[in-house]
């Protein structure tokens, strides 16, 4: 069971530098953890910028008030240093017995009362920053994830077939979460942060130009030593992630292919590749975080010598006279909170680096190319006989590997047609291009005479009814899964459809009926149940012209025959197309169309075709005479 060393683990699906999912993912992003950078930061940040355009007004606000709560914020210490010099002179005065000296506390009061109203307006100025950010945050992103869902919607069945739906999901969650959460959060802190550095520096400056020169000084120190770190842990970030993606997928997989290790008695060797992975994670998790934890000491180590310096300093300033102890009071905190702005800055900017990239993965997905668009002057909805015809059909997933070569069919109103053929002979191909989930590349295909892409796509799959071999079904009840095949279904339309695919019986019999919920799997009911409910919905929708791709596959012999005699009845008067496995199924079709490497190779009914002696012969004998043959014998 266990996977080979040059494969990737079934989860790594993330993106590098995402925050690795599942159970043992997730957190804050370290400090010399390896950032996700933009393929085009430049070009991707003015795109982001321009769903911000709208709510100029809105970040102006956000602005202004960023700088007022924060220069308040500011300019307290500033204050408070002067309630400690008054303090300070009426004690010195009492302590050198000046008469009438005394502490001027009424001074000290309006002091305090003028500081707590800072605080307050402050306050405010945040509280309103926070509010219209958070507005503005929504209300981008709201239009992001609609543009997104509209896109999808718009985008051909290609574009899912060929790539992992975790990624197409995670494009559309994680990364329109990831920008959500830094407009909101990081933008803001950003700007606070800047204002922050500036306004201190300032007041630094205007305190003591000599003091902020020895603060200044330890500046290039705690940048070197940051470097340093970072580049040292981050190999060490980049090996935990990769075994974070690792342990994930082994976990995922061993529990949802549980039944098979018990069952193969392949607990001990899942145990022991668990072991060896977790192994790894630890050694390499303990030196990335042991490694990047050292930056905080050191930090701190050098803005306590720096601490150390301005005191000294300081006092020796304020006995000279030159200097209030106020205001050194005041330097000391500006110079405290100097660095914290800084880190946060750095840090920022590795959060933006990574929602660029989260923004550009999502418009890469607003840049795909869409379906061909419905014609202007296409034809309007009208009643369907069901004449279908192929005209000399050309179609290719790749433009280099042809798969059907100049195909022509046709299929007369009422007529139940059956495609067999080997696995990759273009059986649901075929039946994709009728339902325009992929564009022909050459010839046409009618209905009633009409070229499919002179219909709206809307109106054509109304005409058309599908049943796939691998089931849909929604978190809902029974009675809502089926009436997804036509909206405003009565009770008794849809209990008429259940009973029309023998599913009646089996529903009744649970504990809620039609009402019964199905889970998000619909893993509450076998298999073969969940087939008869997407027959059923099919029947509800009362198609001109039915699709059954391996329509039975998933049920049992008995329920087979009772599906067939219902389907029997049910297409009288509507054309039906027939892909099926068992070769047993499609004896009474009008016609049987028989498929190898994407050309019809035979023709006929089902008494024609064993007559014929050909390969539609041989595929029946190996199903039913034991005639077996690897490549013929999968239809």
């Amino acid at each position: 069971m266990r996977r080979p060393k040059d494969n990737k683990p079934a989860d790594v699906t993330m993106e590098p530098g995402r925050r690795a999912g599942g159970p043992f993912g997730g957190g804050h992003r370290p400090l010399g953890m390896p950032v996700e950078k933009a393929k085009n930061f430049r070009g991707t940040l003015k795109r982001l910028l321009k769903y911000l355009e709208p709510r100029k007004l809105q970040l102006v606000v956000v602005l202004l008030t960023a700088v007022f709560g924060t220069a308040f914020m500011i300019w307290s210490p500033k204050i408070m240093g002067e309630a400690t010099t008054v303090l300070f002179k009426g004690l010195m005065m009492k302590l050198k017995g000046i008469p009438g000296a005394k502490i001027d506390f009424d001074h000290i009061f309006q002091i305090m009362v003028t500081l707590g109203i800072l605080y307050i307006i402050s306050s405010v100025f945040s509280f309103i920053q926070q509010y219209v950010m958070a507005g503005v945050a929504q209300k981008t992103v709201f239009d992001m994830r609609r543009d997104v869902n509209d896109k999808l919607a718009r985008l051909p069945l290609k574009y899912f077939d060929s790539r992992p739906h975790g990624e197409i999901l995670s494009r559309v969650t994680n990364d329109i979460e990831n920008i959500s959460t830094t407009l909101q959060q990081s933008l803001t802190q950003l700007i606070t942060s800047i204002i922050t550095i500036v306004g201190i520096l300032i007041m630094m400056v205007l305190i003591s130009p000599l003091l902020t020169l020895m603060t200044l000084i330890t500046l290039p120190l705690v940048v070197i030593i940051i470097r340093i770190i970072t580049t040292r842990s981050q190999k060490y970030f980049k090996g935990q992630q990769q075994f974070i993606g690792e342990l994930n997928g082994h976990v995922e997989e061993m529990y949802t292919g549980h039944k098979i290790v018990k069952a193969f008695g392949r607990e001990d060797e899942a145990v022991q590749t668990f072991t060896e992975i977790n192994e790894r994670l630890y050694e390499q998790g303990w030196k990335a975080q042991f490694i990047s934890s050292i930056i905080f000491p050191m930090m701190a180590f050098i803005n306590n010598i720096g601490y150390v310096l301005i005191c000294v300093a300081g006092g020796i300033m304020v006995a000279r006279g030159t200097i209030q102890i106020g205001d050194v009071q005041a330097f000391i905190q500006y110079s405290r909170q100097f660095t914290m702005p800084i880190n946060q800055t750095a840090n920022i900017m590795n959060i933006i680096q990574s929602t660029v990239a989260s923004a550009e993965r999502v418009f890469e997905v607003l840049d795909e190319r869409e379906e061909v668009p419905d014609k202007a002057d296409a034809v309007q909805s009208r009643p369907v006989q069901g004449e279908v015809k192929f005209h000399h059909v050309e179609f290719s997933y790749k433009t280099e590997v042809p798969l059907i070569r100049n195909m022509s069919i046709q299929v007369k109103p009422g007529e139940t047609i059956a495609i067999v053929g080997p696995t990759g002979a273009g059986k649901t191909t075929l039946v994709n291009l009728l339902m325009r989930f992929y564009e022909i590349g050459g010839g046409r295909i009618t209905i009633d005479g009409i070229d499919i892409r002179d219909f709206k796509r809307g109106d054509l799959r109304t005409i058309l009814g599908m049943v796939l071999q691998d089931t849909w079904l929604f978190y809902g009840t029974i009675k809502e899964n089926i009436a997804y095949g036509c909206e405003g279904a009565t009770d008794q339309q849809i209990i008429r459809a259940a009973q029309a695919a023998h599913a009646d019986h089996f529903i009744r019999a649970l504990p809620e009926g039609y009402s019964t919920l199905l889970n998000e799997e619909a893993s509450n009911i076998s298999q073969g149940e969940k087939q008869l409910l997407t027959i059923a919905r099919a029947f509800l929708a009362d198609p001109a012209i039915l699709i059954l791709d391996e329509a039975t596959s998933s049920v049992d012999t008995r329920t087979e025959i009772y599906i067939q005699r219902a389907m029997k009845e049910l297409m009288k008067g509507r054309t039906s197309f027939v892909i099926a496995h068992r070769l047993s199924t499609i004896r009474e079709a009008d016609l049987i169309l028989v498929m190898n490497k994407g050309k019809i190779i035979e023709t006929g009914t089902h008494k024609e075709l064993l007559e014929k002696k050909g390969f539609y012969a041989e595929l029946y004998q190996s199903q039913f005479a034991g005639s077996y043959t690897s490549e013929k014998a999968t239809v």
